[in-house]
């Protein structure tokens, strides 16, 4: 029988959308970098949207668009999209992009090429526009509206640029294209130690959350009084195809997408106030050790 272990409860600002919303509304294809775009989703949108949606792949990765122009103004109001220092695309986002991206990004340009050829308008009020799009709020995470219950306020050492990985290992996964980050000087909740790596909670730079693990040793003197994790460390499968995400509080982004029929290890149960349960699963990621969390409900016993 599973093994439910509840060691923190999250706690969601009234004012805050549902998950589904807000991550709705800071991108035009979620997880465009995490899952395979389909034809048929995007045939619900108007020709215009299309131009936005392969532009939005290259933007995650700082694709410098030029300057005034429609999509560096597009993009220019999400907080995720941060220009590239340097801006030969060539080098920063082309060389980067992962293969599946690239075949999302051909997708769209074969749809759009599609709708090109059938004279579609290129704004079509009878489909979906990115005009439409809701552009998020900023979250404020710099104070406890949006916090974890049974996660503690933690006052690291200030002035330190931390890497976070979703696994206590430096061969762990690591969100934001590898440069996941806290600042220690900002807000950062903890629950407990693992093997010399701190489970913390902290704001992205993208108006969202994070939970994640920081080695200790970067923090040498510090000693939170904090426990020791205990997890369950249990065989499960998934029976149903779902996305795992770091941020089960504010904008659930798909960290990557479990297909049915996945081996994963259940870790513990979490609950919302509102009554959602997510299960702290662990996974690889290209091969990478990763943790995360799934809608709870979907994962069947692999044990003996």
């Amino acid at each position: 029988m599973k093994v439910f272990l509840r060691f923190f409860v999250l706690l969601l600002c009234a004012v805050l959308v549902c998950s589904a919303a807000a991550e709705e509304s800071a991108y035009l294809l979620p997880g465009s970098d995490t899952r395979v775009i389909t034809e048929e989703e995007l045939w619900v949108w108007d020709r215009e949207s299309l131009s936005y949606m392969f532009n939005e792949i290259m933007a995650r990765h700082g694709f410098v668009f030029g300057e005034g122009g429609e999509y560096d103004t597009w993009f220019r109001q999400f907080s995720w999209y941060t220009p590239n220092d340097n801006p030969d695309n060539q080098t920063m986002v082309y060389n980067v992009l992962s293969n599946l991206e690239w075949d999302n990004y051909t997708t769209i340009k074969k749809v759009a090429a599609q709708m090109d050829a059938n004279g579609e308008p290129w704004h079509n009020p009878d489909r979906k526009c990115y005009r439409n799009m809701e552009i998020p709020a900023p979250v404020n995470t710099a104070d406890d509206s949006v916090i974890l219950l049974g996660f503690q306020r933690v006052s690291l050492p200030r002035g330190n640029q931390l890497p976070v990985y979703a696994a206590p290992s430096y061969q762990a996964w690591r969100g934001n294209d590898g440069r996941a980050q806290v600042d220690t000087s900002s807000a950062v909740w903890s629950c407990g130690w693992e093997n010399g790596w701190l489970l913390i909670c902290c704001g992205t730079d993208t108006n969202a959350m994070r939970v994640g693990y920081i080695d200790g040793a970067l923090i040498p003197g510090y000693a939170a009084n904090l426990p020791t994790l205990k997890f369950a460390y249990q065989p499960e499968t998934v029976t149903q195809a779902c996305p795992m995400t770091d941020d089960p509080m504010v904008a659930n982004t798909a960290m990557i997408w479990l297909q049915q029929g996945a081996a994963v290890t259940f870790l513990t149960t979490v609950t919302t106030p509102q009554g959602q349960n997510w299960d702290y699963i662990e996974t690889t990621i290209n091969g990478q050790q990763a943790r995360g969390f799934i809608p709870s409900g979907i994962l069947a016993y692999a044990g003996s």
